[in-house]
């Protein structure tokens, strides 16, 4: 690995190939001394996801559930108490200017596969013109991480939010076809003033999660945290030019599993503004609640992250893999078809309820946070009958959302903007906040009701959809796509059944739950008339083994529309391999990314297969996640 060096305070920092010239406008001097100052934070970063990785392991030995934390104790490392954190004693953020009116917030990257400067701008282009009060650029787990896309997608945004004469010159472009998109599907135009329409959209950012490396940079010879690395990238490169323009600097903070790690995300950020010479709490956050152990802890959370916080966002498919991680030990807890694990289903229910009440909780000057809702990943793509029937499912998920008491939506398509935002447009009120709830509880029954299942149908069908999304998912992260328009293989052509945009949790969930029907015995609850299983029959390898072989020949024999025909012999049979290894291992391993994020840009199926034994035996025997970009280790000695 051929590397650049910057020493500042005795930090040494390794870039990988010749990177540091190739992208010397984001590893600018002014970015690189400041990741060499934050580099110091970087042992406590592996400390914690050390803990992390050995409190589950300890939750599954002792088959012990996450529960409450004793009122009378400290949030490690902040020195504010549980109880006060509770009851609200504590100085949280006042809602700024531009983030008051939040109703859709797209999502998104801002770079694409192996692609030219131009073509990633017009991704920012669609988001700042799509009419979304907010868009949150992804850094994770919308963004491939294959070659250089991670500094992509730092370039894009630092055209667009300077305003570079090429960004402007795509930014026309990409206004005419969208007006053209909205004169066929609306009859109208939605871009008036494109120059204008520039300046509405507020710009947040989504770092990478504590449990990541970031894969170009080394520290002292040790791998470099993702979420340093990308916050310093972000906001060393372009606080300026947002401050300027009268904008607030937003980050989009996800993985966090309790109130130390949001501490320690306080400290990030206070000592980087301290290093800019800019106030505490200038950098804003919202908070994705995707974790059970999180939602435990809500209120903590806020008080660890002080004049940081503004609001939590309530997701899906994140939050269901947690749950099902959480309680893999449990043979009781067993999920039934994803498609029935909606926001209003059992456990789900009761997480987005802790929610609401928890950003509608004052802090000591009164202040409340705001409730961003979840994930509408319908796109108006496919038969006018299939369109007119998914986007009146969207609009009625928006309108439960906002009777139940939340200032917004995302959307994972610019085209969803103009159909969602209405929702909100017509009741009219900015936000929700401080909207009356009865006040968070921290009883037996409160922890029995973020694990609640409720009756529901397991099947066959459910399974194919299961692993056929799955499968395809693993491909696409192969390809560079960690968002991708994706459905089960058998709705192939079936134009009444429209894709939807994933991102990584979609792989993680799936996985996740046919693990659980496998190891606990999954009794299906309906006959299947395909296989010949009956109602009563138990889910087994075999079963398992058998729709495997099936879906993967639907992708194989699919056409290039839907699975890239190059994939076919490359990433593909790779992402069968890393599924195969998942679902089956008696020992669930942590998170499905590890294993594909080790076989980026590897198409060698010999390899794959080695790297995930790999994977599978350092943490069974060790009880060390690889998060480290294999491509780039150092050889022996060095």
């Amino acid at each position: 690995m051929s590397t650049t060096a910057t020493t500042n305070g005795g930090q040494k920092l390794q870039i990988r190939d010749n990177l540091a010239e190739e992208y010397a406008d984001i590893y600018t001097a002014e970015t690189l001394d400041a990741l060499s100052f934050m580099a110091q934070f970087n042992a406590e970063q592996k400390r914690l996801m050390t803990e992390r990785t050995q409190r589950r392991a300890a939750r599954i030995r002792e088959r012990r559930h996450i529960d409450f934390l004793a009122p009378d104790s400290e949030i490690k490392g902040t020195g504010i108490r549980v109880q006060d954190a509770r009851d609200g004693k504590f100085v949280g953020a006042v809602i700024p200017h531009d983030l008051q009116r939040q109703w859709i917030q797209g999502t998104g990257p801002a770079a694409r596969p192996n692609s030219p400067v131009k073509a990633n701008l017009r991704n920012v282009s669609y988001a700042l013109l799509s009419g979304a009060d907010g868009w949150m650029f992804d850094g994770e787990d919308a963004l491939g991480q294959v070659t250089t896309m991670s500094l992509d997608n730092q370039r894009s945004l630092k055209l667009a939010i300077a305003r570079d004469p090429l960004f402007l010159e795509v930014a026309e472009l990409v206004s005419g076809e969208m007006n053209a998109w909205a004169r066929d599907f609306f009859g109208r135009e939605i871009v008036a003033d494109w120059r204008k329409q520039l300046d509405f959209t507020t710009k947040i950012f989504r770092a990478r999660g504590l449990h990541l490396d970031d894969r170009h940079i080394r520290v002292a010879g040790q791998s470099f945290s993702a979420s340093i690395v990308d916050m310093v990238l972000y906001v060393v490169n372009n606080h300026k030019a947002l401050i300027d323009a009268g904008s607030s600097v937003v980050l989009y903070l996800p993985k966090i599993q309790t109130a130390e790690e949001a501490g320690f995300w306080n400290r990030l950020m206070s000592a980087l503004e301290g290093y800019l010479d800019l106030a505490v709490g200038t950098i804003k956050v919202y908070v994705l609640v995707e974790q059970l152990e999180q939602t435990f802890q809500l209120m903590e959370i806020r008080a660890a992250l002080g004049q940081h916080f503004v609001g939590f966002n309530t997701g899906r498919w994140d939050y269901i893999n947690s749950v099902s991680d959480a309680t893999s030990w449990d043979t009781g807890f067993v999920n039934p078809n994803i498609e029935s694990i909606v926001m209003t289903y059992g456990y789900m229910r009761n997480y987005e309820d802790r929610v609401r009440r928890a950003v509608n909780t004052p802090d000591a000057n009164g202040n409340y946070a705001l409730w961003q809702g979840g994930m509408e990943p319908n796109i108006p793509v496919g038969s006018k009958e299939g369109v007119a029937s998914s986007m009146e499912k969207a609009r009625a998920g928006a309108v439960r959302e906002q009777q139940e008491g939340a200032s917004g939506k995302w959307i994972a398509h610019w085209k969803m903007a103009h159909i969602i935002r209405p929702v909100w447009e017509e009741v009219g009120d900015a936000n929700q906040l401080g909207r009356k709830f009865e006040p968070l509880g921290y009883t037996a029954e409160d922890a029995a009701g973020l694990i609640l299942l409720e009756p529901a149908p397991r099947t066959i069908r459910g399974a194919r959809n299961l692993l056929s999304v799955a499968l395809q998912y693993g491909n696409a992260f192969g390809q560079g796509l960690q968002a991708a328009a994706l459905k089960p293989a058998d709705f192939f052509g079936n134009d009444d059944i429209l894709y939807l945009m994933e991102d990584m949790a979609t792989g993680e969930i799936r996985l996740s739950i046919l693990w659980e029907w496998i190891h606990k015995g999954a009794a299906l609850t309906e006959d299947d008339g395909e296989t010949g299983l009956k109602a009563g029959d138990i889910f087994s390898v075999d079963i398992f083994a058998r729709l495997l072989n099936e879906e993967y020949d639907k992708l194989l024999a699919a056409g290039n529309r839907d699975v890239y025909d190059d994939s076919k012999t490359t990433t593909l049979p790779i992402s069968r391999a890393i599924v195969e290894a998942y679902v089956i291992d008696p020992v669930k391993a942590p998170w499905f990314i590890y294993l594909l994020n080790i076989n980026l840009n590897n198409a060698d199926l010999g390899v794959a297969k080695q790297r995930i034994v790999q994977y599978l035996t350092t943490y069974k025997n060790e009880g060390i996640r690889i998060t480290e970009n294999l491509d780039t280790l150092p050889a022996a000695g060095c």
